[in-house]
């Protein structure tokens, strides 16, 4: 039997995007099989083109969130550029937008006027704070909605708060428009109506935030930056390995606590010992019990190390770097990693982590050149080669 298609072929969305959460959004839905229409403007498009050239001479955040769509480049400050992207839009499912706040409205592109004008469009208008309320118009750059949010308040150690080391609010942003945009298209299944879709990345990570917010909106203390330990349980850090690693592991109850002294420490005595039998005693006596640790560990190699713990039931990771990720056994025994193409070649990509066994592959097309299919839309949405020459040369389009 032939394996099932992917689950949005079929489907046409045009996104009208730049930097990470509308990008990161809609590359999920193009890797679900779905056609995405990057329309980037004239002057050197997304901006997040030119944010490094790690990648091979391309940008990495390019990279990362824009494999398997079609470029087009045009300037949607003349009414011929803002005519193509309506032409698109009149036949797509799905159009999506990240503009700066209030900029989209203007172009008539944002989504209760295209979506009152195509009834069966799923639009999505994703923003820094929403579209109301007094930071409605303020800049929303991933870090400074992190600070917003409160990330940053519980990440980092006592004596530093620092910003997640990934834009987690555009990630999380992207995410909630992508989920949004399927829960719409399944709604329209049964309605034969899209709708607009609003996200913004401050309530996205704000939901994120759940666990510490409620903890402290309903009577708890807001819990302390504690680097890689844990407020309230012990042992449970990163410890130094002879050979330059570090080992993080976790003991979650006495009786892990008890097979770590008698298996990987060679003390059973700690295990009965009332400074460290339970977690309050332990937690209490942080420093000596985290030194007891370091000690056993700090005399192994890593790969000793984790070996013993293993075997004693003891939770346990190795600290890896993102070169050491790259390389990783378990995404290599699963065959996680794949080649797409790009301007520059081959570039190797993670498969999604959405897997859909017994359907076909999720499509990890190239990374597309500025304006790479600005030529074959055009004549898509039928224009003449002589009108597609004209917009080239007046700076319409590139």
């Amino acid at each position: 039997m032939d394996g099932l298609p992917l689950p949005l072929e079929g489907l046409t969305v045009v996104a009208v995007e730049q930097a990470v959460a509308a990008p990161f959004a809609t590359r999920q839905l193009a890797d679900l099989g779905a056609r995405v229409i990057k329309v980037e403007r004239i002057d050197g498009g997304d901006f997040a083109r030119g944010y490094d050239t790690a990648a091979g001479g391309l940008a990495s955040h390019f990279v990362w969130c824009n494999r398997g769509k079609e470029s087009i480049a045009l300037d949607l400050k003349d009414p011929r550029g803002l005519a193509v992207v309506r032409r698109l839009v009149a036949d797509a499912d799905v159009f999506v937008q990240n503009l700066a706040q209030g900029a989209a409205a203007r172009l008539g592109l944002d989504a209760a006027t295209l979506c009152a004008a195509h009834p069966r469009l799923v639009a999505v208008d994703i923003s820094g704070y929403g579209s109301g309320g007094p930071y409605a118009d303020k800049r929303a750059y991933d870090m400074l909605v992190q600070c917003e949010a409160g990330l940053v308040s519980v990440t980092g150690t006592a004596g530093q708060p620092v910003k997640a080391g990934i834009p987690a609010a555009d990630i999380a942003a992207a995410m909630y428009a992508f989920s949004g945009v399927l829960a719409a298209l399944v709604r329209r299944g049964t309605t034969g109506r899209g709708g607009p879709v609003e996200v913004s990345m401050l309530e996205a990570l704000a939901e994120w935030m759940g666990h510490p917010l409620h903890h402290t909106i309903h009577g708890g203390t807001p819990p302390e930056r504690t680097g890689l330990a844990h407020a309230v349980i012990a042992p449970y850090d990163a410890y130094p390995t002879a050979d330059g690693g570090r080992v993080l592991l976790s003991v979650q109850n006495d009786r892990e606590w008890r097979r770590l002294a008698e298996q990987v420490m060679d003390r059973p005595d700690l295990g009965t010992d009332p400074a460290y039998a339970t977690n309050a005693a332990r937690v209490t006596h942080r420093e000596r019990t985290d030194a007891l640790v370091a000690k056993t560990l700090g005399a192994l190699g890593t790969d000793e190390a984790l070996a013993r713990l293993e075997r004693a039931g003891i939770a346990c990771a190795r600290l890896r770097d993102l070169r050491e990720l790259g390389d990783h056994p378990q995404l290599a025994a699963r065959e996680r990693w794949r080649e797409v193409g790009s301007p520059v070649g081959p570039l190797r990509a993670l498969l999604p982590p959405i897997t859909l066994p017994g359907g076909s592959e999720a499509r990890m097309g190239d990374v597309p050149a500025l304006g790479e299919h600005t030529g074959a839309l055009l004549r898509a949405a039928g224009m003449t080669d002589e009108e597609i020459a004209a917009l080239r040369r007046d700076g319409v389009a590139a």
